[in-house]
């Protein structure tokens, strides 16, 4: 039997275990994981990557759409997750006109000013986080993560991602967040898969 962690422990990067479940499985599951933050809150819009066995990647997509809209001078979603080679719009749905624009390594890139009910896209070819912002309108923020593991999912209104299609068995695991305190808004774990109970990951954020 595996014991479960102190829920309320803050896994340190690079050195934790994390035991997910007491009950023994034998083929793919889905695994549930709750990210919360050092007070116990739930974070949204954390993206929980694992990287996958060498060569067993095929092509994959995630069944969200891919856009990332501008609607009452905020992007929306916050976060988007997409697969590397991903093309993703952006549709603008506001009266106003955006200009939106990357320095991120992953894709620096700029789209020309455009108006109320067109749509812009770019295409991302490299793993990693990229930070949006608009020319015209400072207050706005975005980021899309590029992933090249389909064993990724984006956090809800109450921390939780769902990974399916695991067996059991231990990998490394990748918490990202824009507040996250760490390299690149990263934290790195180990994740032992022996069954289908929901493990809280508590990371620390500003």
């Amino acid at each position: 039997m595996t014991s479960q962690m102190n829920p309320l422990a803050v896994l340190r990067p690079l050195a934790a275990l994390i035991c997910l479940g007491a009950v023994s499985a034998t083929g793919p599951q889905q695994i549930t994981l709750q990210i919360v933050d050092p007070a116990g809150l739930p974070l949204r819009d954390a993206v929980v990557e694992i990287a996958p066995p060498p060569g067993a990647v095929q092509a994959f997509a995630f069944p969200q759409r891919l856009a990332m809209a501008q609607r009452n001078q905020q992007f929306v979603p916050g976060t988007l997750l997409v697969a590397k080679g991903a093309n993703v719009a952006f549709p603008n749905l506001d009266n106003v006109r955006h200009s939106i624009y990357s320095f991120s390594k992953p894709a620096r890139f700029r789209i020309e000013l455009y108006g109320q009910d067109q749509t812009r896209s770019q295409r991302f070819e490299v793993a990693g986080t990229v930070a949006l912002g608009c020319n015209i309108h400072d207050q706005m923020r975005g980021y899309i993560r590029v992933v090249s593991t389909p064993f990724a999912a984006t956090t809800d209104l109450n921390g939780y991602g769902k990974l399916s299609g695991l067996g059991p068995g231990t990998y490394q695991i990748t918490v990202w967040h824009p507040r996250l305190r760490g390299p690149d808004s990263e934290m790195h774990l180990t994740l032992k898969v022996a069954g289908t109970s929901p493990n809280r990951i508590t990371v620390p954020v500003r």
